[in-house]
């Protein structure tokens, strides 16, 4: 690693990589806490050039024919996986993240694309069954056009992935906005797309301001957004007074159920409840944020979990050995503590972690297994987003599944069991978008994920991330060019007189 990194930071519009003309974004690294970029945000007169570019560039792109807008998916996966090591590289000064699962991330991203290039060349509607013999009647999927890219921090290429490949092979085009922490391998992909036709794909940088005005701009048809519930409203408010289409993932309050005839594996499902609470320190939409564990064994489990997350090795995250990395942030960290704090204030106990783990420098916080958490703290009701895992018993599955239930989110939820019929009851009745049961947190391009309640509107993945950037059309067609019987007027037809 250099210890003069330079870095990409010239935004592409249209076609042409050039310096932000608005403000200046300072892009820290959580680690060292030191500045490592500045990048320029893009003028008003720049974001609406970047949306023009795309305009422009949909109307060929909705010409080309799927197998060769596939073919160029595929080779934006081969440039994105001969540029792993570089990627990940970026990703970890700007993000935190450990450069492990940063490679990990760039190969998610990759298949992504992969699998879009394929879905793409054969889902572009149905024949339906006419209503005369010498009709045709067809449903067809068209593009929507221009479609905003909203992309968080803690998965800027995977989640930027989930809604550009579908949304090219679905034959619009795209104006990108990533996060104000984590802008720079954004930036780094232009090389990526330039094979692309000019305006296809245009990356900027950008503040909440810089959203705000691609969530409103009159020209771009649908916004596909990952966030905060809060932020997601506001860009919901900004597509409605022109009824622009949206697809928003808001996080969630995961639950992970942990049953009692899981007593023999016991130290597996404490591994997993590990891996789902503080993979990323934390910050993953689908974290795992309340245990509900039965109370048969309830202390075996804490215990378990505890001694598990005693190994976990906080640090440098370019390390192999590090588990995990600092927070992006200091108010990211700081809101985590501040839920720690007021649940210990109210009667909770931290058996493991909840400070810096040893760090003298960077955004850390080592991770925490909590018990005694009232029903109604902050730490139970509200999204923690950081390595934190409170542990609650429950006396029967049925109560489980209400306290799971018993939230505005609805994301994602784990299941450890070794009962298939409660594998079933949890799989029917629990609110979330995504039930994982004993795998917890695994994705699957194929799997569409999306949220319940205010988690969302939509779904990412899966044939119903391509139709989230598809319009339904019906056509039908008559192949002999008459006049219909049932046509005005009446009387010639005999139509009897009802007075």
């Amino acid at each position: 690693m250099s210890d003069s990194p330079t870095f990409e930071t010239r935004l592409l519009i249209a076609g042409e990589q050039v310096a932000g003309g608005g403000g200046a974004l300072d892009v820290e690294n959580p680690y060292t806490e030191e500045t490592i970029a500045t990048v320029g945000l893009p003028s008003e007169a720049q974001l609406d050039a970047a949306v023009a570019g795309a305009r422009e560039a949909a109307r060929e792109w909705a010409r080309t024919p799927a197998i060769e807008r596939g073919e160029m998916l595929h080779e934006v996966a081969t440039r994105l996986r001969a540029r792993t090591a570089e990627l990940a590289r970026v990703m970890t000064l700007e993000g935190g993240k450990p450069l492990l699962e940063n490679s990990d991330e760039v190969g998610w991203t990759a298949a992504a694309f992969d699998y879009y290039a394929e879905i793409g060349r054969d889902h572009a509607g149905r024949v339906i069954p006419p209503i005369e013999a010498s009709q045709l009647a067809m449903v067809v999927k068209d593009p929507l056009g221009v479609v905003g890219c909203i992309v968080p921090w803690n998965y800027p290429l995977l989640l930027l992935a989930w809604k550009v490949a579908p949304a090219l092979a679905a034959a619009n085009c795209v104006v990108c906005k990533p996060s104000e922490l984590t802008p720079l391998s954004t930036l780094m992909l232009a090389s990526a797309f330039e094979h692309l036709p000019a305006g296809t794909v245009n990356l900027l940088a950008g503040d909440g301001e810089v959203g705000a005005m691609l969530a409103s701009h009159s020209d771009v048809d649908c916004i596909a957004f990952t966030g905060s519930v809060e932020t997601g409203k506001k860009v919901a408010a900004a597509c409605t007074p022109r009824m622009a289409r949206m697809n928003l993932e808001m996080g969630g309050k995961d639950a992970f159920i942990v049953c009692a005839d899981v007593a023999p594996q016991l130290e597996i499902a404490a591994r997993g409840g590990a891996w789902a609470a503080f993979l990323n320190a934390g910050q993953v939409c689908t974290s795992a944020e309340r245990f509900y564990v039965a109370e048969e064994v309830f202390d075996e489990y804490a215990v378990a979990f505890v001694e598990h997350t005693q190994g976990l090795i906080l640090g440098d995250p370019f390390k192999v050995e590090t588990d995990i990395g600092p927070m992006v942030s200091a108010p990211q960290r700081a809101k985590v503590v501040a839920q720690l704090e007021a649940a210990t204030a109210s009667g909770a106990e931290i058996l493991i972690g909840g400070d810096s783990g040893g760090q003298e420098r960077g955004h850390f916080l080592s991770p925490a297994v909590v018990t005694g958490a009232v029903p109604d703290s902050a730490l139970l009701t509200d999204e923690t987003f950081g390595p934190v895992a409170p542990l609650v018993p429950v006396s029967s599955l049925d109560e489980a599944i209400e306290l799971a239930n018993a939230t505005p989110f609805g994301l994602g939820a784990n299941v450890y069991t070794a009962n298939l019929e409660s594998a079933i009851r949890c799989m029917r009745e629990l609110r979330a978008g995504t039930v994982w049961i004993n795998d917890p947190l695994t994705d699957n391009d194929a799997g569409p994920f999306g949220g319940f309640k205010q988690s969302g509107l939509g779904r990412e993945l899966g044939r119903e991330g391509l139709e989230a950037f598809q319009e339904t059309k019906h056509v039908h067609m008559e192949s002999k060019i008459e006049r219909k019987e049932w046509w005005y007027p009446y009387r010639e037809y005999g139509a009897s007189d009802q007075a």
